[in-house]
């Protein structure tokens, strides 16, 4: 019997044309499957094609070669089972919170006045219920990443594409959103694909951590599984002797990598 999956890239190679007509392969052969209900963090230095694997599973790009299947059924166009969650804030400026996240029933021809019952009880679940009738910029960061939490998850998609969400938070409220994301998660477990250069934060979140290689031609060099029980706490987790081996596994691998990184990032400046 074989084991179902949320998302499934089989040799999976990216690869973009550059304006000189070379062909700067991205991503080479990777193979990463997703099961449903499954928490997957995706970690590597920057710029090692980390995003580009979230955009193919999103259907967003095209993969040169390989296989993108999605709940077992070959993914020719965008990703109608995932919602995606980007690390720049996707608000409409001139919306209230409340509308913010009412628009992703709305466009699907929902009510007005159902689309906004909704969108305020995922108001209140995110710990925002008061705040329905302020504009983002009256809110502050993390505010602004629950709305789009929240408008993310009201349209019930199966799988959450995940591209450094916390990233722009300070540590305190990338741990308060942590454990957020956590408790929405344990509520309803979606296939989730979260994208972080945060070790500590992809432990401390996932059932496993897949480690990519310094890029180009990327790769996936790692897959740990995360044993730490759930339900669990963001702030307690990291004291917990079992996270502090398993950070130094993996960290013993992507160590290196990040210095393979780092080296060809000033080689380039220095080239220019």
């Amino acid at each position: 019997m074989t084991t179902p999956t949320a998302v499934a890239l089989e040799d999976t190679t990216v690869a973009f044309r550059l304006g000189d007509d070379r062909i700067y392969t991205a991503v080479e052969k990777a193979r990463l499957t997703v099961a449903p209900g499954e928490f997957v963090a995706i970690v590597g230095p920057t710029g090692c094609g980390k995003s580009t694997l979230l955009n193919v599973a999103a259907g967003l790009l095209r993969p040169a070669s390989g296989t993108v299947t999605v709940f077992d059924r070959p993914l020719a166009d965008l990703n109608r089972d995932a919602g995606y969650l980007f690390q720049a804030d996707a608000l409409f400026p001139w919306k209230t919170a409340i509308d913010n996240v009412a628009i992703g029933l709305e466009i699907k021809g929902a009510p007005r006045a159902a689309a906004l019952q909704r969108a305020q009880a995922w108001l209140t679940s995110v710990g925002l219920g008061a705040f329905a009738g302020r504009y983002p910029h009256m809110l502050s960061g993390g505010q602004r990443k629950r709305v789009a939490l929240a408008q993310v998850l009201i349209r019930d998609p199966k799988i959450l594409l995940m591209d450094e969400p916390f990233g722009p938070l300070d540590a305190q409220t990338r741990q308060v959103m942590g454990n957020l994301l956590l408790d929405l998660w344990n509520a309803d477990r979606k296939a989730v694909l979260f994208v972080t250069h945060d070790l500590e934060e992809a432990i401390a979140l996932a059932d496993r951590v897949v480690i990519m290689s310094a890029g180009p031609s990327s790769r996936i060099i790692g897959d740990w599984r995360v044993t730490l029980p759930r339900p669990r706490d963001i702030f307690e987790v990291r004291l917990d002797k079992e996270f502090h081996a398993l950070h130094r596994e993996i960290w013993s691998v992507l160590k290196d990598e990040v210095m393979k990184g780092y080296a060809q990032s000033t080689q380039a400046v220095e080239a220019v």
